[in-house]
């Protein structure tokens, strides 16, 4: 491991829990882009990184590529590209080739991993998740709207809807999990988790929802396969 490489988070093995409302922006080298890292390994500016990353009103980034991939789904406001305009709840894959020159005209809130999807031939996506309805799930009080997934390809990623998170059971993770809560809150016997919390859940782990409150989620499974650790 050299001097400039970062690991924050980067132990797979563990639960990791990050209450993102209770930490600081910081700013990114667009100067009006700030940015919460969640998890990090590599060097500063090119590792691997998952990322709250916020906008402010005019902001924009200069051109770049996305060397394995990159992941976006915005929470709030209007994120731009030459590409298009992507409202709140609009999900991008943009693969590896991919070139663009973000901006966003009155401000945006994102979540944004980076360098976590080689391949080539992966699809690039682009999906309005508030126009698609949400679709019953086989767990009781669960619904559920797909965001991706591609043979050969192990992650996949969703969107679920909790009506009345206690009633659903143990959620068993075989593979761990990444699970960022949109809107409102959850807890479990180990703590609560609120908007804007991001939680991974190790390999073999689970989750037991102990509480009554609405909530929605960006669920991640099978991703580790391609997560770094140093």
């Amino acid at each position: 491991m050299t001097d400039s490489t970062i690991v924050l988070n980067g132990d797979l093995s563990r639960r990791v829990v990050v209450d993102t409302q209770s930490m600081d922006w910081t700013p990114s080298p667009a100067g009006q882009v700030l940015r919460k890292r969640l998890h990090l390994v590599g060097q500063a500016e090119s590792g691997q990184v998952t990322s709250l990353v916020r906008y402010e009103p005019g902001a924009s980034f200069p051109a770049h590529d996305h060397p394995q991939g990159e992941e976006i789904l915005v929470l709030e406001g209007v994120f731009s590209d030459e590409h298009g305009d992507w409202p709140a709840g609009s999900y991008l894959l943009n693969p590896e080739g991919f070139k663009h020159a973000p901006f966003s005209r009155e401000g945006c809130l994102l979540f944004v991993k980076l360098r976590q999807y080689p391949g080539a031939d992966r699809e690039h996506v682009a999906i309005d998740t508030t126009a698609r309805p949400w679709q019953p799930s086989v767990r009781k009080n669960t619904s559920w709207k797909k965001l991706y997934a591609q043979e050969p390809y192990t992650d996949f990623m969703r969107l679920e809807s909790w009506d009345t998170p206690a009633a659903i059971g143990q959620i068993n993770f075989p593979q761990g999990a990444e699970i960022l809560v949109l809107k409102g809150s959850f807890a479990d016997d180990e703590g609560s988790y609120r908007t804007h919390c991001w939680l991974r859940i190790p390999a073999g782990g689970a989750i037991h929802p102990t509480s009554n409150e609405y909530c929605e989620l960006y669920i991640k499974e099978g991703g580790f396969t391609y997560l770094r650790t140093t």
